[in-house]
């Protein structure tokens, strides 16, 4: 061969090498960068070429899927009570994306996942459409129902969980918002999306996952499981040696207790019947901080949770002197809680002892309805003994027996619970947090639910802002649409 006619050859294989290596880079390197690219329409129009897979309550969708018109975008998500649902499904939206399960789980929905290979590559030999795979959820429709309806026009959020397995049985959060109404590309859904965006309420905030509150009076069952898994009590009835009034370590301050109820000596039980400060602030104390934020810890607190929605972490504050601790044991301070979290906390003492990871898909499901996916139980941490657990079972009953959470009642069932009532803006100036965190048992002895309620504000006058008066009654309505769901 001769020279110049090798160097045009050596020129042209020089010339194919590139446009491999630029094919390669293109198909393989680039590819999950290309195909997520806002600039990419054709993959868009594929997303949406299709009806999505459905989210399941009950063995009924939640969700569906609709044809739209005037779009190159075949198929939009619609929502069955969009608004009861939106904490748990989240939405999915042609111009905003997705979050939520829909976005967690948008392989198995719009059918793209590696998972269902299978019924793509089979759909292209026997000409069917493509589908979507199902979500199952482990939420109960008639338990979200009491938990949305209770709340009605209020501000605040219910979690419920079943403390056995740890699956959540309902999360609502109000205000809410209907995914349905911006789940096109219109203008319509556009302006839709403006007026969510700018509502001073953020009827997008999960309140039940995202918002941390002052858990207030909740958190002294956390403080004593404390006292009695660090040895600082040793019996429900057993005096806690508690002046009254009681003055915070290093400083001049009183912590007073609401009106004039017998926490002077008062026993574990009585303490927690009448919720005195006095009594739980110098048990934070006698505890100390540090075996104070390991118990929290063992409860949850301190670290994110993923459902698989992640739930912002609840804190218990660290490095913190004696007057601080008192504060942060009876819920107030720098101590702050999702419901979730305070949710799992009477979970754990339902199920003596034993805190079960939380979780709301109980499996995804292929188009052809095989079963891709089981979520098993897992078991958390032991925030307490069984013997301790059962302890605060009692002093919880007592509670609503003759206590401060009697509203929370079901005939027929054991109930334990816990009010709350928190502070809330500087001075304790704003409307307090009510909170309500309880458990329900059945006649056999079994713990089906476990609930928590916070009701951030509402049209009572704040002398009538109790735990006990506005979210025991939601907690117990809750509660009781589950016991009766097993009957």
């Amino acid at each position: 061969m001769n020279k110049p006619l090798r160097r045009v050859a050596i020129f042209c294989g020089l010339l194919i090498l590139a446009l491999l290596v630029r094919d390669n880079w293109l198909q393989y390197v680039r590819a999950d960068e290309l195909n997520s690219s806002d600039f990419n329409r054709r993959v868009l129009i594929e997303r949406y070429a299709h009806a999505r897979g459905d989210i399941i309550v009950d063995g009924k969708p939640i969700t569906g899927s609709a044809k739209t018109s005037g779009s190159d975008f075949a198929y939009k998500r619609t929502y069955v009570d969009g608004p009861m649902w939106a904490p748990v499904t989240g939405y999915a939206s042609q111009a905003f994306d997705a979050t939520q399960i829909e976005k967690i789980e948008d392989g198995i929905l719009t059918g793209n996942d590696d998972q269902l290979f299978f019924d793509r590559t089979l759909a292209m030999f026997t000409g069917e459409k493509k589908k979507g795979g199902d979500v199952i959820t482990t939420l109960s429709g008639a338990a979200q129902k009491a938990a949305f309806d209770g709340l009605g026009k209020k501000k605040g959020a219910v979690a419920a969980i079943d403390p056995k397995t740890g699956k959540i049985l309902a999360l609502a959060s109000t205000p809410s918002y209907d995914p349905s109404s911006f789940a096109g590309n219109s203008d319509k859904d556009g302006e839709a999306w403006t007026k969510l965006n700018e509502d001073k309420d953020q009827p997008k905030l999960n309140r039940a996952l995202r918002e941390t509150y002052p858990p207030g009076s909740t958190f002294k069952v956390v403080t004593a499981a404390a006292a009695l898994e660090h040895g600082v009590v040793s019996g429900v009835d057993d005096k806690t040696d508690s002046p009254d009034p009681y003055v915070m370590p290093g400083t001049t301050t009183k912590l007073p207790n609401e009106g004039n109820i017998p926490c002077k000596n008062a026993t574990l039980r009585v303490a927690l019947q009448f919720s005195c400060n006095t009594v739980f602030g110098k048990l934070g104390v006698d505890v100390g901080a540090d075996n104070m934020l390991e118990t929290a810890k063992k409860f949850g607190f301190n670290a994110e949770q993923f459902v698989p929605v992640r739930a912002n972490a609840s804190i218990f504050p660290e490095k913190i002197n004696q007057s601080q601790t008192a504060l942060s044991s009876i819920g107030q301070f720098d101590t702050r809680a999702t419901p979730l979290q305070m949710a799992m906390v009477a979970a754990a003492i339902a199920n003596d002892g034993k805190l079960m990871k939380p979780y709301m898909i109980d499996q995804l499901r292929a188009p052809s309805l095989d079963q891709l996916s089981q979520t098993d139980p897992e078991e958390l941490s032991r925030p307490l003994t069984q013997e301790h657990a059962q302890m605060l079972q009692q002093m919880m009953e007592t509670v609503v027996k003759e206590g401060t959470g009697t509203k929370a009642q079901i005939e027929g069932a054991t109930v334990g619970g816990k009010t709350g009532t928190a502070q809330h803006g500087e001075n304790n100036s704003k409307n307090p947090y009510a909170w309500f965190i309880s458990y329900a048992k059945t006649p056999d002895g079994g713990s089906p639910v476990a609930v928590a309620v916070v009701v951030e504000d509402s049209d009572a006058s704040r002398d009538d802002i109790s735990g006990g008066g506005l979210a025991a009654p939601i907690a117990r309505d809750v509660m009781k649409a589950v016991l009766d769901s097993k009957k």
